[in-house]
């Protein structure tokens, strides 16, 4: 039988259709075989682990089949819980596979102490911005008659005044006096002049 055919055979043809059909049904065998070993669909919503402790972490994520690295922990945060999760990557509902790990990060167990930084006679706008790089807060603001405007000239904590390396803990507010620059000031005349006698013109009569 010639090329030509052959090609136009029925037994090609059918020869041709089982190849295809073996094609097909190796390539459906090997998708399967893909999505069992990666996993592939079977996703875990990462749960929201905000407050809990390490102890409650563990036996979460256990249940999920999920694990759990403690990276650090953080500037005390008094709105959470000591030792308790503050930060976690990946975010809770996020899509994850079996075994993945979440990153934690926990609260501190207080505040730490810090020296109050030396803020005489600096301006408003200078000293609110040291304070806060320090994790310390304003507080009450005072005017008081002075030349400076918006000038620091004392530093108050919990109602007494305060001097710069004093210590207290972060997070506390730092009551500022600034002057109000409306002080006024009256030159003093000099009192050592003599005066000049005023010469007496002669009556005339």
């Amino acid at each position: 039988m010639s090329l030509r055919k052959y090609l136009t055979s029925r037994v090609f043809f059918v020869q041709a259709l089982l190849a295809l059909l073996f094609i097909v049904v190796l390539g459906y065998l090997l998708m399967h075989w893909l999505t069992f070993t990666t996993d592939h669909g079977n996703e875990i919503t990462v749960p929201d682990l905000s407050k809990l402790t390490e102890e409650q972490v563990e036996e979460k994520l256990d249940e999920l089949d999920l694990a759990y690295v403690l990276l650090d922990s953080v500037d005390y945060r008094s709105d959470y819980p000591k030792y308790s999760v503050v930060q976690q990557d990946p975010l809770p509902g996020a899509k994850v596979k079996v075994g993945r790990k979440v990153y934690i990060k926990i609260n501190s167990s207080g505040f730490s102490s810090v020296k109050i930084p030396d803020l005489i006679e600096k301006t408003y706008r200078e000293a609110v911005p040291t304070l806060r790089a320090l994790g310390l807060e304003e507080g009450t603001i005072t005017y008081i008659p002075n030349l400076g405007k918006d000038m620091v000239l004392e530093m108050r904590y919990k109602g007494r005044n305060i001097n710069a390396g004093d210590k207290v803990l972060k997070g506390s507010k730092i009551d500022l006096v600034l002057g109000d620059g409306k002080a006024s000031y009256e030159e003093s005349l000099p009192t050592d002049s003599i005066a000049s006698p005023i010469d007496e013109m002669p009556n005339e009569q």
